[in-house]
């Protein structure tokens, strides 16, 4: 009796490296990954973030010369986090002209500003004393329409100073719309906006709240990120960001909801962002620093799962390393 082999076999175009790559479905490109920065008013020289090895929170100068090694690695953009070194219940320092932001904006627009898209998160978290992401009522509730009075100088701060694009990260409703108008008004009709439209009340936030020193000071934010049991929710958000002017929308985290960022690739013309924030980073770092992970193997497969699910663009930590393993 005469076995029977198959005709039908996908191995094939599995053989060699060469053919993988040939045929591969997703990939990868340094243009795709935007490099989250910290950089941080009234430090000497670079703080290293114990939480997240080999991450720092920068100097002005150093945040400079980072800038320039992920301009030389191919990474398509830069986020800046801006901690400074007095902090109110209003979050002054936000909009201050010469606020730590703004000062890093200057700078990088002037060194980097025309090889790479200078992008800036846009919140108050950072600089409120208690920690949350917008101007409380005095019985210690966020007050949305009273925070986008606030986002909305920020947002024109910020564009003053040379950002290309705005990344309003508070999960205020009607954020966009507020921001939009102010910078229309105030002549930034260029400046883009990434709006972080599905936002959740992750677990995965810890060890970015030591990197940003933006952790609440009572309380949680749970009434304003959305809540990680709803995907219908996150597609209304993003259907509303849209409509209110945003550019881009992103999804926050990245891999423990790369079924929503999948959703909204599926459902919107829009490019999706996706953040691999820092607990996934963490993760990722301690594993290896164990010897339990293939480290550069993990990052690379990582990143390819983002893209596979439909995002656009990544916000990684590891953005410039993983730029200059795909080169």
């Amino acid at each position: 009796m005469t076995a029977r082999f198959p005709t039908a076999r996908p191995r094939r175009l599995r053989r060699t490296s060469a053919l993988r790559r040939m045929v591969a479905e997703t990939r990868v490109r340094p243009e795709d990954l935007i490099l989250p920065v910290f950089v941080k008013e009234g430090i000497d020289e670079p703080r290293p973030v114990p939480s997240m090895p080999g991450v720092v929170q920068h100097t002005r100068e150093s945040v400079r010369k980072a800038a320039e090694e992920a301009v030389d690695a191919g990474v398509g953009g830069l986020m800046l986090f801006g901690i400074p070194e007095s902090k109110d219940d209003r979050g002054s320092a936000a909009d201050d002209p010469e606020g730590v932001v703004q000062r890093a904006l200057r700078d990088l627009s002037s060194d980097v500003g025309t090889d790479i898209v200078v992008m800036a998160d846009l919140c108050l978290d950072e600089y409120t004393s208690h920690g949350h992401c917008g101007v409380l009522t005095p019985s210690g509730e966020v007050d949305n329409d009273a925070t986008l009075e606030r986002y909305a100088s920020v947002a024109v701060a910020q564009a003053a100073a040379g950002v290309q694009v705005v990344g309003p990260s508070g999960m205020m409703d009607g954020q966009v719309g507020a921001i939009r108008t102010a910078l229309d008004q105030a002549g930034h009709t260029d400046v883009a906006i990434l709006a972080y439209a599905a936002k959740y009340a992750s677990a995965f936030y810890g060890p970015f709240r030591d990197a940003a020193e933006g952790a609440p000071q009572f309380g949680d934010r749970a009434g304003y990120q959305q809540d990680p049991a709803n995907i219908r929710e996150a597609l209304r958000e993003v259907e509303l960001d849209i409509a209110e002017g945003a550019d881009m929308v992103m999804v926050k985290p990245g891999l423990a909801y790369l079924d929503v960022v999948a959703e909204v690739a599926r459902e919107f013309t829009a490019p999706v962002a996706a953040y691999q924030v820092s607990g996934e980073y963490a993760m990722v770092e301690a594993a290896a620093l164990q010897g339990w992970l293939e480290r550069e193997r993990v990052i690379l497969e990582t990143l390819l799962s983002h893209r596979r699910a439909g995002a656009s663009q990544i916000l990684t930590y590891w953005a410039t390393e993983a730029a200059r393993l795909l080169r």
